[in-house]
């Protein structure tokens, strides 16, 4: 992908790029340690999504991650461990929660690209999307309650998603459910077999849409997501739940123990 603006060289913080041409918007993050989001790049993707959403040339939005690796490793273990009080806990659990209300408000489809497995807070961005393709090799897990927490944040946006009984069932057995799975229960709205056939599918979808009525997209993403609007209270008061509990010995415990597999 080339940046609409120079970036650095990646480094050990990852990047945020963009680039916008043909009525289409894409959003790339990337973080050398499997796509796993701090803080920082939560921050700085939500962001970008809210900009590239209030710019007139957008008409839709692909939201894809860098590598080869995962999709998304979901919340950067190393920042969970060095979390010292709620404050930060709630801010922390909040970049999530910013990242899904950016895209549900955006005016614009967003269209996203699953090129490799998604745990935690991964599903949530995926669950948030319009429309989410994916390759035969992208299971998804929700891992938080392995690592003593639970998906309080992203949980809401997954249950309208797929619905209570997939939700829960992935939320208590925090094991993969390959891309089949999710393709049946609507989390990935196409499955193909190689990454080639899915940068093709997400190109052919992304062009139609760009050439499509925006007022027409824009007033479905709102029946989309309607009932959502008092969602930023919501999830603030989930980001304090799970930033209450990541600072339990418990919870310290199970991300040391995770982080040394």
């Amino acid at each position: 992908m080339t940046p609409d603006h120079p970036t650095p060289e990646t480094g050990p913080n990852g990047y945020v790029r963009t680039h916008v041409a043909a009525g289409i918007g894409r959003i790339e993050f990337y973080h050398p340690k499997s796509n796993s989001l701090p803080g920082t790049l939560l921050r700085e993707l939500a962001s970008t999504i809210t900009n590239v959403s209030r710019q007139p040339e957008v008409r839709v939005i692909v939201l894809q991650s860098g590598g080869t690796g995962p999709f998304c490793a979901g919340a950067s273990f190393d920042e969970l461990t060095s979390i010292a009080d709620i404050a930060q806990g709630q801010q922390f659990f909040s970049g999530f929660a910013g990242v899904i209300l950016a895209m549900m408000r955006a005016p614009q489809f967003v269209v996203t690209r699953v090129h490799g497995k998604a745990a935690g807070g991964a599903v949530g961005l995926i669950a948030a999307s319009d429309y989410a393709i994916a390759v035969d090799k992208a299971s998804a897990k929700l891992s938080e309650l392995a690592v003593g927490i639970g998906p309080f944040v992203v949980g809401p946006v997954i249950e309208r998603k797929i619905g209570l009984a997939s939700f829960s069932q992935m939320a208590v057995d925090a094991d993969w459910r390959d891309a089949a799975w999710c393709e049946r229960r609507g989390l990935y709205a196409k499955v193909v077999h190689e990454e080639l056939a899915l940068d093709g599918a997400v190109d052919q979808l992304a062009s139609t849409l760009a050439a499509s009525n925006p007022e027409a997209m824009a007033q479905m993403k709102q029946v989309f997501w309607a009932g959502t609007e008092h969602w930023d209270a919501m999830l603030a008061e989930r980001a304090t739940m799970s930033g209450t509990l990541v600072l339990s010995d418990f919870t310290r415990q199970a991300i040391s123990a995770f982080k040394a597999k």
